[in-house]
């Protein structure tokens, strides 16, 4: 069966349980999931924002990992969503659901999209810090 694939960046708020039923299909019994939450420090230091920004390339990029990554693992279903623009602490950064058979592929697909997709993805992270510094991530 060919993977159920939905990769998107989105500037709208992201939800769990839009990403588990993109991948709740009649032939996955496991999902493996991971939830980036934004939090409130950094390195040691408060953080009072975060700002997401991506390549026009983006979207396309996240698509190509998340395939690449279902190439080593017997998934069938991925939901992958990364936002971008002003968040606040406590937003959904980004949110991975993988469906499989079985548990142990699903989560082992799971760990590897996100470990990945921080690398590859063109999406950068301006964090704001109560003292008044700026720092880019992944710029």
């Amino acid at each position: 069966m060919p993977l159920e694939l939905h990769a998107r960046i989105s500037s709208e708020p992201l939800s769990v349980d839009a990403a588990l039923s993109r991948v709740r299909l009649a032939e996955v019994g496991g999902v493996g999931m991971f939830i980036g939450v934004v939090r409130n420090h950094d390195g040691g230091r408060s953080v009072t924002a975060l700002q997401y920004s991506s390549h026009p390339t983006a979207e396309d990029a996240l698509a190509e990992c998340a395939r690449s990554v279902a190439a080593n693992h017997d998934v069938r279903a991925i939901a992958v969503e990364h936002r971008v623009g002003d968040l606040r602490i406590g937003d959904l950064a980004v949110v991975v659901a993988v469906g499989a058979a079985h548990r142990a592929a699903a989560l082992e697909c799971c760990r590897e999209l996100i470990d990945r997709l921080k690398v590859e993805v063109p999406v950068w992270k301006r964090q704001s810090f109560t003292d008044g510094d700026v720092e880019w991530v992944g710029a």
